[in-house]
């Protein structure tokens, strides 16, 4: 595949690169109808990520991987320019509510009229050196894909999935709680302590194996089977089903190996310890400041780069028609480290790939994507 910088045209104002990745604004997108999306789930997200960032941009508790204006966008986009298009969302929401109107949230036209658009060009360069070291043939050919203009978009969802408060023959793997000992010790003080904690010691195949269970290392807060693990793990939060109540599960602290993006998720090193939590919950510094985020309008993506809570648009064809969607960036994962080429889409919550696929097979591989602030 060639990979080739398209021309610009005269009108493109703004240029940022990012390795191959770049940001460019578009006077006049083409973005054709928007999808039905819950503009009250849009408006939600849109508040958390805004208190979120209220919260950790000064004093004592800042949050410099997040909070920030993005470190590989243009200098025009900044911080205030964010959290006033979140405010603006919410706005326009709560007043078409009120007045009983269509929501122009859907209207393409008013969403250009009001929002400035940067095109996001994928860095493809990074795709395809991790294509050449993947062993997956579907992730390679997935990679290899991308064209120069569109994004490669990706979907995630909360695995919906049966459980145990014991262990079974069927669910004979733990959702662990963090170790024992590391019980009581922040994040940065457990790092501190990372050569003599248990947390550290093992790797995902370990556990499995049984080291933590054998040895009372760590209290399991819930049973599931094999491969509902590996794909909590992968996913990130878990949607159980215990003794006829559904209880939300999500991933707390890792044992510091890093997602390698070129194996499966079976054979993936890196595990997580879990916390159970009151809802599905997106990106947050700790537990127990985690966003709480919706389906349909959340992206997970690189926070490090892009900085939280960016609006951000998604075009592509449905049975033959221009369609676009729209989310904000309020989630991530360590498959987003130097991936300036992938967006994650959050879905839904599902039990496995065939329902999973069955609702979500017209979404696309890749499409037009654009990050969107409220014009000044």
């Amino acid at each position: 595949m060639k990979f080739i910088i398209p021309l610009l045209l005269a009108s493109i104002s703004v240029n940022a690169f990012a390795g191959n990745a770049r940001f460019v604004l578009e006077p006049n997108p083409s973005i054709g109808s928007m999808q039905l999306f819950k503009t009250s789930d849009l408006c939600t997200v849109a508040k958390n990520s805004n208190a979120y960032i209220n919260s950790h941009s000064s004093g004592n508790d800042t949050d410099p991987v997040a909070v920030h204006q993005g470190e590989v966008l243009p200098e025009d986009v900044t911080l205030e320019r964010v959290q006033n298009t979140l405010d603006f969302i919410c706005k326009t929401y709560v007043s078409d509510v009120r007045t009983k109107q269509k929501s122009r949230l859907q209207d393409a036209e008013f969403l250009k009229q009001n929002f400035d658009f940067y095109r996001w060009y994928p860095d493809t360069a990074t795709a395809l050196n991790i294509s050449k070291k993947s062993t997956n043939a579907a992730k390679n050919r997935l990679l290899t894909g991308i064209p120069d203009n569109q994004l490669f978009i990706t979907k995630y969802y909360t695995k919906l999935l049966k459980a145990s408060p014991v262990k079974t023959a069927e669910f004979n793997q733990a959702l662990f709680a963090l170790p024992f000992d590391e019980q009581g010790l922040t994040a940065e003080q457990a790092e501190l302590q990372k050569r003599t904690l248990t947390r550290f010691k093992y790797t995902r195949q370990e556990v499995i194996e049984g080291k933590i269970s054998e040895l009372n290392l760590a209290k399991p807060l819930v049973w599931i089977s094999e491969d509902g693990l590996h794909d909590v793990l992968l996913q990130g939060t878990g949607v159980l089903e215990v003794e006829g109540k559904t209880r939300y599960f999500n991933v707390h602290r890792n044992n510091g190996i890093s997602y390698d993006y070129s194996i499966g998720k079976t054979e993936q090193a890196r595990y997580w310890y879990f916390a159970e939590v009151p809802s599905v919950m997106g990106y947050g510094k700790t537990l127990e400041s985690k966003i709480a985020v919706k389906p349909q309008v959340t992206f997970a993506g690189n926070m490090q780069d892009l900085g939280l809570g960016k609006l951000i648009m998604i075009n592509y064809s449905l049975n033959g028609q221009s369609v676009s969607q729209m989310g904000i960036l309020a989630d991530t994962g360590g498959a987003f480290d130097d991936n300036r080429f992938q967006l994650d889409f959050l879905v839904d919550s599902y039990y496995g790939w065939s329902d999973y696929h069955q609702a979500n097979k017209h979404l696309p591989d890749y499409a037009n994507t654009w990050i969107m602030l409220l014009k000044e």
